[in-house]
């Protein structure tokens, strides 16, 4: 029987069995890492994740998405051609990341997103920032802002490349926020960090044609980018991510020994969280979630939702010996008096791990109610104080 005033807790139970026990356990060969569920945002591994690093190339993640907000807005088109410069050319050489651009050409800002993207152009980089911004160092505070847009708070960039400056680091951490920012918003550009080579008919020469610098998109076909980076002084470094089943998993480590030893290790943590870990959908962005009671509204329910996606990751099933329980705890004062409109706070929604409460989320109305006319309100409340019945 429904009270009025009342506040009630309808407690959803998402069952499910777990490894006993699981311990996040794994042995990396790389000074810092950290391993993230792109979905429920959970840090599922990390080491020394707030240390200061040389980003090197993976400073390329963040001069493309410079240029993405640029096409976005308008500012710029891929159909656009810039000018070579003698700085940028002088970067195309052999031994060097390099697209092999040449003096006074004139290059698509498409071609020079792949020349930057696919073989690490150093070259193609600075080409890039002047074309855009009239110097590297310009384009550096450019890339700056936009690292404090994303909450970059440890970041510096000093260049579009990631070539040698001290005042040009960031951590994995850091690293790790703008990968996501990149595959949120830029989709159909993301799709470029896979390309496995890059073919430029360059002007007045013969066509060049390079591999990805990632070899890891050739180890494991479910690798959907991002960006290498090597420096002497931080050696390899690597921000990578791999989607199966829609499940997304996104790494960003540093210090890696050799070339060899940044794939073998990245592939090492991508397919230990795959393996060791589930990701469970709870409610879904401005989806109906459930229904709540209505008291004197043309309809008895109301159906609410959440304005953001909520998932948990947990320790993957192994054992049937041991039930935990995920639970999503309404509560709400109600039933709730019409009229109701559409988006009006109506509870919240309480998600506990373990029974622990990990956080809160509004209840939010997915339509209006409107208000049966008092006559009808007059009979009902004569219903409810003999039958105790709404």
């Amino acid at each position: 029987m429904l009270k009025l005033n009342k506040f009630k807790l309808i407690r959803i139970l998402i069952f499910f069995l777990l490894l006993t026990p699981v311990k996040a356990e794994i042995e990396v060969n790389a000074s810092t890492v950290i391993l993230q569920d792109f979905l429920s945002r959970e840090i599922l591994f990390e080491k020394d994740a707030d240390r200061s690093i040389y980003p090197a190339s993976m400073t390329k993640i963040m001069t493309s998405i410079v240029a993405f907000d640029l096409i976005k807005s308008g500012d710029i088109k891929l159909s656009d051609k810039f000018l070579i410069s003698e700085k940028a050319w002088r970067l195309s050489r052999p031994g060097n990341s390099s697209m092999f651009i040449m003096l006074d050409d004139e290059i698509t800002v498409e071609n020079l997103l792949k020349g930057i993207i696919i073989v690490s152009g150093n070259d193609a980089c600075v080409a890039l920032a002047e074309g855009i911004a009239g110097s590297e160092e310009s384009f550096a505070s450019l890339m700056n802002l936009k690292a404090s847009e994303i909450g970059m708070t440890n970041t510096n960039f000093t260049n579009a490349s990631g070539l040698n400056d001290p005042d040009n680091y960031s951590t994995v951490r850091d690293i790790l926020k703008m990968s996501n920012y990149l595959i949120v918003n830029y989709p159909e550009f993301y799709k470029y960090f896979k390309v496995l080579k890059f073919t430029w008919d360059r002007t007045g020469g013969d066509p060049i044609t390079q591999p990805n610098t990632n070899s890891l998109l050739k180890k494991n076909n479910m690798v959907d980018g991002i960006k290498t980076g090597y420096l002497a002084l931080e050696r390899y470094s690597l921000a990578s991510s791999i989607i199966k089943n829609n499940r997304r998993i996104t790494s960003v480590g540093s210090g890696f020994k050799t070339k060899q030893s940044r794939t073998v290790e990245s592939n090492k943590l991508l397919n230990y969280s795959l393996s060791q870990f589930d990701t469970i959908e709870i409610a879904k962005k401005n989806e109906i979630f459930t229904e709540l009671d209505v008291w004197h509204g043309k309809k008895n329910f109301v159906n609410v939702y959440v304005n953001e996606d909520i998932y948990k990751t947990i320790p993957k099933i192994e054992t049937f010996n041991k039930k935990k329980v995920l639970e999503a705890v309404i509560n709400y004062k109600g039933p709730i008096v019409a009229p109701i409109k559409k988006g009006d706070t109506l509870g919240e929604l309480r998600v506990l791990y373990k029974d622990e409460l990990i956080k809160k989320y509004d209840l939010l109305a997915y339509e209006n109610i409107n208000q049966i006319n008092g006559f009808y309100r007059l009979i009902r409340s004569i219903n409810y104080l003999v039958w105790g019945d709404v």
